[in-house]
């Protein structure tokens, strides 16, 4: 049933979930969400992304692969997302994130097996009946990831309307390798990201994290003269 959210209060209020009920949700449910959310807009309309969608048995299969794949330590990431060496603010504003999601789960700073713990809980989805995986030709340039960017903006603006809650999950391209191979994506295609989608255990303690947002005074330049 549609909730009929506001497009202002759907931004608002989006959030990473990290702990989803078992709830199936269904496929053509799913199928709506992503023609919705085509409408994002796309340079000349060339539209680059594809979308993998798994449940059931694939979605097993792909969340095993990686969750093994993890537990040895080695990664082979799909391309870098972030810089090898980061400067203030940026430092400060992704440690205060991890710290505070690390307290929500309970584990302390120094303790390694609680972070490994939490790593791996992505690669089952938070728990979510339903994984995505965006995907989009490797020879397309910047101009097509900001296309696949705002569409994925859109599914999860949209998936609230119908009661679901997502989370971008750019942790499956650390293992990329292992997630083509699961789904037969072929090396000509680059995975973007991933994305888990259910409806949200309200009961986890983790769903209580909110990431803080600077104030536009901060960010915004504006120029009069």
């Amino acid at each position: 049933m549609r909730k009929n959210i506001s497009a202002v209060d759907a931004i608002v209020r989006r959030r990473s979930v990290r702990q989803f009920l078992s709830t199936p949700v269904p496929e053509a449910l799913v199928l709506e969400i992503l023609n919705i959310a085509s409408r994002a807009p796309s340079g000349t309309n060339i539209q680059p992304w594809t979308v993998h969608v798994v449940t059931g048995n694939a979605r097993e299969r792909v969340s095993l692969a990686v969750s093994e794949q993890a537990l040895t330590g080695k990664r082979c990431p799909e391309y870098a997302y972030l810089p090898e060496q980061m400067v203030e603010p940026h430092i400060s504003r992704r440690r205060k994130l991890g710290y505070e999601l690390y307290r929500l789960y309970g584990i302390e700073r120094n303790d390694m097996e609680g972070r490994k713990w939490a790593e791996i809980r992505n690669f089952n989805f938070f728990g979510a009946p339903v994984g995505m995986f965006f995907v989009m030709d490797r020879y397309l340039t910047q101009g097509s990831w900001l296309d696949c960017g705002m569409f994925m903006q859109n599914v999860m603006i949209a998936a609230q309307d119908f009661g679901l809650e997502t989370c971008p999950q750019q942790a499956w391209c650390d293992y990329g390798e292992i997630v083509h191979a699961s789904l037969h994506i072929p090396p000509s295609q680059i995975i973007v990201s991933g994305m888990a989608m259910g409806y949200v255990d309200e009961s986890a303690s983790v769903n209580l994290l909110k990431s803080e947002r600077i104030d536009a005074n901060e960010f915004a330049v504006i120029h009069r003269t």
